[in-house]
């Protein structure tokens, strides 16, 4: 998996484009004919963790196919809630009252087979939102505005106490496993409170 730099990203930059960024556990997901695969961001496989994510995904037809994204619990504002996700994943499975999931979809690694990560980031974006057009139950494309807007949004993160933006440099590559300075985060101050790390 790309990883974001951690150093704060100027707003506004032209060449850049930012996306919302959403409070959960990053997943990739493998789909081919039906089949998916869900593994984390540490390679343990989460497939029986998430079955609404299983079920969407096996919607898309062709493949094989490799997406990057989040999965997070919803608020009613459509907010992600980490502490609600960490809730539900704890236990590894669903189960009886247990909070809906959505996999946040923001990066496409390979279509129907042929790997995309040398093609530029908005490329696999725009082949992404087409092969999620229209969206799988439980599955969010994750959208994205220009730079031009960045201020703008990065106010309306803090206004909705958001985690922040993730900025990402226009005709950047794919770089698997490499803490990249083409994604970096925006993060709104505050917005993760101190003890989610100690634990």
């Amino acid at each position: 998996m790309l990883l974001c730099e951690d150093k704060p990203s100027p707003l506004g930059r032209p060449g850049w484009f930012y996306e919302i960024k959403w409070d959960g556990y990053r997943l990739m997901a493998g789909v081919a004919k039906g089949d998916v695969q869900l593994r984390t961001r540490n390679g343990a496989l989460a497939t029986k963790w998430f079955p609404e994510l299983v079920a969407g995904l096996q919607r898309l037809s062709g493949g094989p196919h490799v997406i990057d994204g989040e999965v997070c619990v919803l608020d009613d504002l459509g907010r992600s809630d980490f502490n609600r996700l960490q809730d539900r994943a704890r236990r590894r499975r669903w189960y009886e009252g247990a909070d809906p999931v959505v996999y946040c979809a923001f990066d496409l690694l390979a279509l129907d087979g042929r790997s995309l990560i040398g093609a530029a980031v908005e490329q696999r974006k725009a082949m992404l939102q087409a092969l999620l057009s229209p969206a799988p139950p439980s599955v969010l494309f994750v959208g994205d505005f220009d730079a031009e807007h960045g201020r703008q949004m990065f106010e309306h993160a803090k206004e909705l106490k958001l985690e922040g933006l993730v900025a990402k440099r226009l005709g950047s590559p794919y770089q698997p496993g490499v803490r990249s300075t083409d994604w970096q985060k925006v993060k709104v101050p505050g917005a993760v409170p101190p003890e989610r790390f100690k634990r």
